[in-house]
């Protein structure tokens, strides 16, 4: 009857711009597609290119090459028997297009342009591509000359339309488009579209993939259908991490998962299932059926080909699955891993370089690099041969095989404890207990004779020497005297990082890591161009308090009792003399607010979009139970104050991680000035007359 129809999705770790490897991990998918029964296979968005090229979206010659990879597809002997649809960048009368492009047996289809773009938040889309706004409108598309060689094709029809084979018809959605409230297979399934496609580039936030599988299964919960999401994986050469999730659902229940992450370049999921649970599912909901009948139909593009057998009644079919979903603990500890890992390999350094400072902050820096490490030796362990590959090339051994962790991490993780006359003697303990523990290879030093070296120049050249508050200097003098510790341990890491393998005897270079929170960056709570100023930095988008919260999943899961005695100690920067041989300094203290108080003042800032008198206004109601209105109007007014006095900060912020909707990060997500007036002063009166 030609009933059961296999169909095919995937997750690939593309990288922008890398059409070899772009092209190999396509291949790949295919071919792992066809050898598991299927007839259609979907890639993530813009998977020929890779979805982060950015401006490079402008030139021609992304164009070009994105044309000769599809020429290496269309020639391919694993394309052949198989609905191939690939994402690439399309130039259309001289107007640019993110596009699906659909084949089968070295013939084009369809060219799909996407219908929403997605130009929020990190993404910029609008400012590369035009979205195409003729709603179920088709125009001729003159294929480039390379192409028409292949297919012997001159034109393909290009636009708004739908596939419809021998025995279902498929339309096709472009990940925005399923988040956007006039998603097209709204309107598709009410003209009878029974598969519905979505090629992703969508990225990683904690707490986020819910979001996706509820969208997804919500689609055909209402309409019935198949629908089938593709995704970008990995690090493509950004802040982001795309994190796979590709699914396939039917009637509002997911029958197939992939993994969020995972190490794997080419993840290939596939799906047998019956279409008469489609049509019986549509049957009983007249109101769909009533409105089917008066919906305005789609362009077809007939295709000889059938996506089922015709005698498959013993085929057997998928059946529903519980999605399960991670802790945001175990997306901490997995999620910034792979993005490290892909950033390692691709960077082609030897390793990793931490200053290690004995926190909280630095050591879940720490610890992510470990379960960095144990995901290198599971996958190896699973077979993964690019895994191993990749390792031996980083240790520079042809025959190693990374199978302990913690032996792993002694080859690719150095550490480094910069002590200093204001460092005590237990944040050396915890640093060297926590290294000895996940096996990094670990330094002490003191940085003490570089800060009297540059204290002592100007000393020298504007006869004052500054002192610390303690002992009877102003707060300049001795913010003054922290700064340059602070800087010179930025310095002397990257020092190390360049020469520490060479000391060693061994080749290649350390990638620094900063390990600054996204509250700290927030309030601005760090010295420019200290030890938060690194290559990359893989807490720098999660809250301090999700950071405790993994630091005990460490303990729990890693059996890092190290971490109990950080767990314990007041964050500290440990930049001002010591009493009595104690630490005297907080930084609670120095911020003057709480780290859970500044997480509520960056979701209401950016999330909320809540600028000091819309903050307050909200304030009072949250914190009605704790805090007077006055006490409200100081706390926001302090945090303002002190935002904007560090804004000019987050230009200079050290790439890091994207896991948080309210980070402060200045490249792209949270573009602000640098240069405010500080006293806010029409904003505060605000304030002050509601508080009066």
């Amino acid at each position: 009857m030609g009933r059961a129809v296999t169909v095919a999705t995937c997750a690939l770790n593309q990288w922008a711009l890398d059409f070899e490897g772009n092209l190999e991990r396509i291949l790949r998918s295919i071919d792992i597609a066809k050898s598991k029964g299927a007839r259609y296979r979907l890639g993530p968005e813009l998977e020929i290119c890779g979805y982060g090229c950015s401006d490079h979206y402008y030139e021609s010659d992304t164009l070009l090459h994105s044309f000769q990879v599809l020429e290496k597809l269309l020639e391919s002997p694993a394309t052949q028997d198989i609905i191939c649809d690939v994402g690439m960048p399309v130039l259309h009368r001289n107007v640019r297009y993110n596009c699906r492009v659909i084949f089968l047996n070295k013939k084009i289809l369809l060219i799909r342009p996407k219908i929403s773009l997605a130009n929020a938040g990190n993404y910029r889309e609008l400012r590369w591509f035009t979205p195409w706004s003729k709603a179920r409108h088709v125009e001729e598309y003159f294929l480039p000359r390379i192409i028409q060689e292949v297919t012997g094709q001159e034109t393909v029809p290009f636009g708004d339309a739908v596939l419809a084979t021998k025995d279902t018809c498929l339309g096709a959605e472009i990940c925005e488009e399923l988040w956007a409230p006039n998603s097209p297979h709204i309107e598709m399934g009410l003209d009878g579209v029974e598969i519905f496609t979505n090629s992703s580039g969508s990225h990683h936030v904690l707490r986020k993939a819910h979001t996706r599988v509820d969208l997804v299964n919500s689609a055909t919960a209402k309409n019935g259908g198949i629908y089938i999401l593709a995704n970008q994986k990995g690090c493509d050469g950004d802040r982001l991490y795309y994190d796979g999730c590709a699914m396939i659902s039917m009637n509002g229940e997911t029958v197939a998962q992939g993994s969020q992450f995972s190490l794997d370049d080419v993840e290939v999921l596939v799906a047998t299932l019956d279409l008469e649970d489609v049509r019986s599912y549509r049957a009983e909901i007249s109101s769909r059926n009533l409105a089917a009948s008066k919906v305005n139909p789609y362009p077809r593009v007939k295709v000889n080909f059938a996506l089922s057998c015709p005698d498959d009644l013993a085929v057997p079919t998928c059946m529903p699955i519980q999605w399960r979903h991670h802790s945001p603990e175990e997306e901490i500890s997995l999620g910034p891993a792979c993005w490290l890992w892909d950033y390692l390999r691709r960077s082609k350094q030897a390793g990793f370089l931490l200053p290690l400072s004995g926190g909280i902050d630095s050591s879940a820096t720490a610890c992510i690099v470990y379960s960095m490490c144990h995901q290198v030796c599971l996958a190896v362990k699973n077979g993964n041969a690019d895994v191993l590959a990749d390792a031996r090339r980083i240790v520079n051994d042809e025959t190693y095989i990374p199978e302990d962790p913690r032996e792993f991490c002694k080859r690719v993780f150095t550490t480094c404890y910069m002590a200093s006359e204001n460092s005590s003697q237990d944040t050396c303990n915890r640093a060297k207990l926590l290294a000895e523990q996940i096996g990094s290879y670990h330094i002490n030093l003191n940085i003490d004779a570089a800060v009297k070296a540059v204290v002592g120049i100007f000393s020298v050249v504007t006869g004052q020497t500054p002192r610390f508050s303690v002992y009877g200097g102003s707060s300049r003098e001795s913010l003054a005297l922290q700064n340059v510790q602070a800087r010179i341990r930025m310095v002397l890491a990257y020092l190390f990082a360049q020469l520490t393998l060479w000391a060693r005897g061994m080749p290649g270079g350390l990638l620094v890591l900063g390990s600054a929170n996204v509250d700290e960056s927030l309030r601005g709570y760090l010295t420019k161009y200290d030890c938060s100023s690194a290559d990359i930095n893989p807490i720098g988008g999660i809250s301090k308090t999700d950071l405790k919260n993994f630091i005990q999943y460490c303990i729990e899961n890693f059996q890092l009792t190290a971490l109990r005695s950080i767990m314990s100690a007041p964050p500290t920067a440990e930049l001002e003399p010591l009493v009595d041989g104690q630490v005297a300094q907080t930084d609670e203290a120095d911020m003057g607010m709480t780290y859970t108080e500044l997480s509520i003042y960056g979701k209401l800032r950016k999330i909320a979009k809540a600028g000091p008198y819309s903050m307050f206004c909200k304030l009072i109601n949250i914190w009605k139970e704790i805090c007077t209105p006055r006490e409200v109007a100081s706390k926001v007014k302090h945090f303002f104050r002190m935002y904007s006095v560090n804004r000019h900060k987050m230009t200079t912020l050290t790439p890091s991680y994207h896991a948080e909707n309210y980070s402060p990060d200045d490249n792209r997500f949270d573009l602000r000035p640098f240069l405010y007036n500080t006293s806010w002063s029409w904003q505060f009166r605000c304030i002050d007359k509601q508080v009066n």
